[in-house]
């Protein structure tokens, strides 16, 4: 049976973007539309099973309906750009789950729906609309359902005839725009009649049907009052019943059986888009077999012993160390290979030591070593006893300094941009989820040899080009020894306190059981908080709280929800709180007990490849992102602690560093002058937008100033803006546009690196980190826009990133030639944790702050604050 899904693409987008935080992918890329979006395709195909399906979408700004009334939809505010640069990815989105999309010149999406539910409905064929615009409830029959997302995109009112009729009182869906003539319709700017409500207007069409009809009997409308508006706002209602009249004959140039579904999806391009959009969970979610994309075949024969290797005379070879999932720092170490003299060895891993003169070798500093991933190998050399030593070319590192928008998933996603088809993916060789599985011998050492035919055919062309962008020295004297510093960080990881973090759960418990007395109290009975539905029938049946929102399953107690309660019951703070308390207690205080190993340390993970701004991000856990805003949350890092008697922790920290690469980068003399003379750059900021004297800055003045200040570093608009300050978009527009005549060099860069970013195609690091922006020159204006911030906020970002990746390569330097005895623990963000003992503060205090004010010279000096204490909340 044939079933048509109709959406209403412009609006769900809306609702979409509105309904989820701004997430962004790594590429910084805004993606929360699009995720809403792909959530809201999922749950159709899966619930409704449809067989024929088209997203339209509205051409443009005018339509025919505007030569009609020009201020129709007028007072819409503009769509933020983190919205309209998403518009693209949706169609892209489209375009992956093989379903249609259209739009029409001069028409709206609404004209497309009307016209197509129109021929489905003649044709006999169920028909489901989704939409957020209540308009199309017009076209409601026995065959048409609407599904109304009243908030958000799975809060849902499914609009029949019968339901029409019960929610205006007796109308029928062919008088929706009848009502909408009469009372007029403020989110499209349809003026209708002044002074005429819902309640009127459906008084009015119970006993006379039609606008028409109406004012053909106006003199029985009973009401002096009333017959005078009706009179004098004939012409506006005829007007605004048109507006609102969906067109059902639009020349649209698609057709029923364009939209049908094909039988059988190839989830490649949707695999694909979700990878490089970061859509991990709905990754996860897809269940396929791996498709083979290796062009090209190659034989090896694979020795198991070291016989025709010459370990005296070998100065260059490949090695891999292959790992079975999951943690590597903990994880079987399967095998190990080595390509040299022409020969590819592979043996198991626990025989290595059997080896010396193979030790010997990979232990040897004048020996170059090429790997795939040299943090991982350096700690699986560890993890063996081995102390491996120059490792020369890492092409996963070399892959992602070349183009940083580039996945890095396997050997495979590196290699095959180099000409090297014959690597298998990982999948193929493991196979995924519960069908994974260790291959045999033979499939796997033939996979490891491709590995290290690979590093070897790719390690030149990747140095050349290296070489050839200017990036060489990025590679040899950055980002290669940081892979060892971080290994070595990872490795030894931050002693953690589990006793403090089981004190830490029992107070939070504590808090809690306190909340739900007190809650249980109020509601006058026992129930299950964390249970919406329970919730809700507390809330706004028991305690006759105002309803603000209504869902298919009952109320909605979301978050905004009972913010907007606030003050109605002193129930409603607790609430907040407790849920506040019971996510704390769940993903951290817990979350990091378990994840507490035998020697009583967390060992995150540094991910070196990830961000391309050249930023690092720690995972599993992810230690920079512990919350600081909550008292408890703080509280958490009073578990981090020294391991030995003695000693404490010690931060240094990085002052406004973005801000000071700002400063140099544009050579705006103003914010020059304010660093160099140590103001504070908020205040500065706050006088030269406001004119006002130092004293005269409040509180209020300087915070507005420090979110434009790193508005501008990460590329806010006025929408990004307006959010965090809680003001309107016309409000931080002008703001925004204040501080640029304020700060005319900072006016003046953005202007030429995106003249730059268009002549060279990227952008570049002082450190010469690229980032390529390819949709700086798109036709498609969204895409520009968000290329362009992009353009601005990236030398900036990845400068200050280099910066303290410096800071940490120096150190690992000259620490060597002291007698300090700290270790670096962690990077968090502009930050440097450390453990050493107390009686070595003063002076490595003085030495880590040298180091890091001199990592680079810029305009402005560099400031380094120091913080110790004997846990890392105290180093604050």
């Amino acid at each position: 049976m044939e079933k048509l899904v109709l959406i209403d693409g412009n609006s769900l987008s809306f609702r979409a973007f509105y309904a989820l935080p701004l997430l962004t992918n790594r590429a910084g890329i805004h993606t929360n539309a699009v995720y809403g979006f792909a959530m809201l395709l999922e749950k159709i195909k899966k619930e409704e099973q449809p067989t024929n399906f088209l997203v339209a979408f509205d051409a443009g700004k005018t339509t025919f309906r505007h030569e009609t009334f020009g201020d129709y939809k007028g007072g819409r505010q503009k769509t933020p750009p983190e919205l309209s640069e998403q518009f693209p990815l949706i169609r892209q989105l489209l375009d992956a789950y093989q379903i249609k999309h259209y739009e029409l010149e001069n028409y709206e999406a609404d004209d497309i729906i009307g016209t197509l539910s129109k021929e489905a409905d003649k044709a006999g064929i169920q028909t489901i609309i989704v939409t957020g615009d209540r308009d199309l409830t017009q076209l409601a029959s026995d065959n048409v359902t609407i599904y109304y997302t009243k908030k958000g995109v799975t809060d849902v009112d499914h609009y029949t005839p019968e339901f029409i009729a019960e929610k205006y009182n007796g109308l029928k869906p062919s008088q929706i725009i009848d009502m909408k003539g009469l009372m007029g319709d403020t989110s499209d700017n349809i003026p209708g009649i002044a002074g005429v409500g819902e309640k009127t207007a459906i008084k009015l069409l119970n006993q006379f049907e039609t606008v028409e009809n109406l004012y053909e009997h106006i003199d029985e409308v009973s009401g002096k009052k009333l017959k005078e508006k009706l009179e004098n706002g004939q012409e506006d209602a005829f007007m605004s019943k048109q507006l609102a009249t969906i067109k059902r004959d639009s020349p649209i140039e698609v057709s029923l059986k364009d939209t049908k579904l094909p039988d059988d999806v190839d989830q490649t391009a949707k695999i694909d888009l979700f990878k490089e959009l970061d859509f991990k969970q709905m990754l996860n979610q897809i269940d396929v077999s791996a498709e083979d994309k290796t062009e090209e075949k190659r034989e090896y024969e694979v020795e198991h012993n070291f016989e025709n290797i010459n370990f005296n005379d070998l100065s260059e070879a490949s090695i891999h160390f292959e790992v079975d999932e999951g943690d590597y720092l903990t994880a079987d170490i399967l095998k190990f290979g080595i390509q040299a003299d022409g020969h590819f060895v592979v043996i198991n891993a626990e025989q290595i030591n059997d080896y010396p003169e193979l030790v010997e070798w990979l232990e040897n500093d004048q020996t170059r070593k090429r790997v795939y991933d040299a943090k991982k190998t350096y700690a699986e050399a560890h993890r063996l006893n081995i102390d491996i030593k120059n490792v020369s070319f890492d092409i996963m590192l070399a892959s992602y300094i070349l183009d940083p928008s580039r996945s890095i998933d396997d050997v495979y996603s590196v290699v095959h941009n180099y000409g090297q088809n014959y690597v298998a993916e990982e999948v193929n060789i493991y196979g995924k989820g519960r069908k994974r599985q260790i291959p045999e011998d033979e499939v796997l050492d033939t996979y490891i040899a491709s590995i290290l035919d690979a590093i070897s055919e790719s390690t030149p062309i990747m140095y050349d080009q290296l070489e050839e962008f200017n990036q060489l020295d990025l590679f040899e004297s950055l980002e290669l020894p940081l892979a060892r510093i971080l290994g070595e960080m990872e490795e030894l990881g931050i002693y953690t306190d589990v006793d403090e973090l089981k004190e830490m759960e029992k107070e939070i418990q504590g808090k809690l059981d306190t909340l739900i007395t007190r809650i249980h109290d109020a509601a006058g009975e026992d129930f299950n908080i964390n249970s919406p539905k329970q919730l809700g029938v507390v809330l706004f049946e028991n305690l006759k709280l105002p309803v603000i929102k209504k869902t298919k399953t009952g109320y909605s107690t979301a978050v905004d929800v009972l913010e907007q309660l606030q003050g109605e019951h002193p129930i409603i703070d607790d609430i907040l709180e407790y849920r506040q308390l019971s996510k704390l207690q769940s993903t951290y205080i817990e979350g990091l007990q378990k994840v507490i190993q035998n020697d009583h340390r967390i060992h995150t993970h540094f991910n070196q490849t990830l961000a391309q701004t050249g930023r690092l991000s720690s995972v599993d856990p992810n230690l920079q992102n512990i919350p600081v805003r909550l008292e408890e949350g703080r509280r958490i890092r009073k578990a981090f602690k020294p391991a030995e008697p003695g000693n404490v922790i010690l931060s240094a920290d990085y002052s406004q560093i973005e801000l000071r690469v700002l400063a140099h980068i544009t050579q705006d003399e103003s914010m020059i002058k304010a660093f160099r003379e140590g103001h504070d750059i908020h205040t500065a900021t706050a006088m030269k937008v406001f004119g006002v004297e130092p004293d005269e800055v409040d509180s209020l003045m300087r915070r507005q100033a420090k979110a434009v200040n790193f508005g501008i570093v990460y590329g806010i608009s006025d929408y990004g803006l307006s959010q965090s300050l809680g003001i309107t978009r016309k409000a931080a527009k002008q703001f925004i546009d204040d501080y640029l005549d304020s700060f005319p060099g900072v006016k003046q860069y953005m202007s030429d690196i995106v003249k730059d970013a268009k002549a060279k195609g990227y952008v570049e690091t002082l450190l010469h980190r690229r980032r390529y922006i390819p949709d700086i020159t798109s036709r498609n204006f969204n895409r520009r826009s968000f290329a362009e911030r992009t353009a601005m906020n990236t030398p900036i970002q990845g400068s200050a990133a280099d910066i303290i990746k410096l800071a940490m390569v120096n150190f690992d330097k000259e620490i060597k030639n002291k007698d300090f005895h700290a270790h670096l623990l962690l990077q968090v963000h502009d930050e440097l944790i450390f453990e050493l003992p107390e009686e070595e503060v003063e002076a490595f205090s003085a030495f880590i702050e040298d180091i890091m004010d001199n990592a680079i010279d810029l305009d402005v000096p560099l400031q380094v604050d120091t913080n110790y204490g004997p846990t890392w909340y105290d180093a604050k």
